[in-house]
């Protein structure tokens, strides 16, 4: 136990952290995927779905361990990147340096597009401050009618546009927090590491596409309010 705490107050246990809150907030983004696509199925699917999630018993055990997952992940990357910064006591070369600072800049403006959609998207389809006036809407089985909420919300462009644009930043973050993650775990040999790399790029893609393809469908007309 004393040693798990040790390695828990390194740098290694930092990057361990980030690694394995990141998979955990990765499977996550999984199964909420699938369960938003239900929306392909029909206002009865998604309903059922979200009727469903919402009674169900552990709902706000998962919530909160979601909550915590995903803070540990934030601050511990934080932590992570400003003791790197200390522990460089000699400035790099100016190419590697500005490598570096790409790599750093992209992954922290990434992260803090997410982090700001995550919060915009909570305020629209989670608590109904944004858009109110579709949030009280209830099916014929008098259950919250989260199809009409869902649709009614991506006909606008802006949420629309914004939806898609936070998503391909995710996904970019994805890329390079996927690779960090097999790295971190010595999942790196040189004799499967081309294959990791386009398993992570096969995954993102796939994961980006399904979140993407919602609203895309859904301003386009493919997806409408009678369901079709």
């Amino acid at each position: 136990m004393i040693r798990l705490v040790r390695l828990f107050s390194t740098s290694v246990g930092d990057k361990l952290i980030v690694a394995l809150t990141g998979g955990a907030l990765l499977v996550f983004l999984l199964g909420h995927m699938l369960g938003n696509m239900t929306v392909f199925q029909g206002p009865d699917s998604l309903n059922g779905y979200a009727a469903w999630l919402q009674g169900h018993p552990l709902v706000w055990f998962f919530r909160f361990g979601l909550v915590a997952v995903f803070v540990a992940h934030v601050l511990v990357t934080v932590r992570l990147t400003k003791a790197n910064r200390r522990a460089r006591p000699v400035r790099y070369s100016r190419r590697v340096a500005r490598q570096m600072s790409f790599t750093s800049r992209y992954m922290v403006l990434s992260g803090l597009v997410v982090m700001s959609f995550l919060a915009f998207h909570l305020l629209h389809l989670t608590f109904g401050v944004i858009q109110p006036e579709i949030y009280q809407l209830e099916d014929s089985q008098q259950r919250h009618d989260v199809y009409a909420m869902v649709v009614s919300g991506f006909r606008n462009p802006w949420i629309a546009g914004s939806y898609v644009l936070s998503i391909l930043l995710l996904g970019l973050h994805l890329i390079h927090g996927a690779a960090s993650l097999f790295q971190t775990l010595g999942i790196n040999h040189e004799s499967y590491t081309v294959l990791i790399r386009y398993g992570v790029y096969l995954l993102v893609t796939g994961i980006v596409l399904g979140y993407c393809s919602i609203p895309l469908l859904i301003f386009s007309g493919t997806v409408s309010l009678e369901g079709g």
